[in-house]
């Protein structure tokens, strides 16, 4: 069964830092463009982060030098590294998989998991 598994959400501080993982399984992640988005409230998703098969990363402005996204191929996990975090950061976070490498488009993903939520408190 293909799945895609988040955790690491929660509650943080203005200021703070979370770890996001994503575990793949039923696919070889190695092959796959890998992706973050996020959904806040009221609000479409959007494009976050993306990995390419080589771990070439592609970063949305608003999260640039804040966030890094992290693959490790040999545990078929993603990460996303979230620093210096603000209230605009809040939202239910999605991890997803691509067969297209390197999208930013949440139409170009095939997999997706079910969201982990991190909200930011002032």
């Amino acid at each position: 069964q293909v799945q895609l598994v988040e955790s690491g959400g929660g509650l943080v501080q203005a200021g703070g830092s979370l770890r996001l993982s994503c575990a793949a399984s039923g696919f070889t992640m190695s092959t796959y463009g890998m992706g973050w988005f996020r959904q806040a409230t009221g609000k479409e998703r959007e494009f976050v982060a993306a990995a390419s098969p080589s771990s070439s990363t592609y970063y949305a402005d608003s999260v640039k030098g804040r966030f890094t996204i992290i693959r490790d191929n040999t545990k078929n996990t993603l990460y996303l590294q979230m620093n210096s975090l603000n209230s605009e950061d809040t939202a239910v976070y999605y991890c997803a998989a691509s067969r297209s490498l390197f999208a930013s488009r949440p139409d170009r993903y095939d997999v997706w998991g079910q969201g982990t939520q991190v909200i930011v408190s002032a």
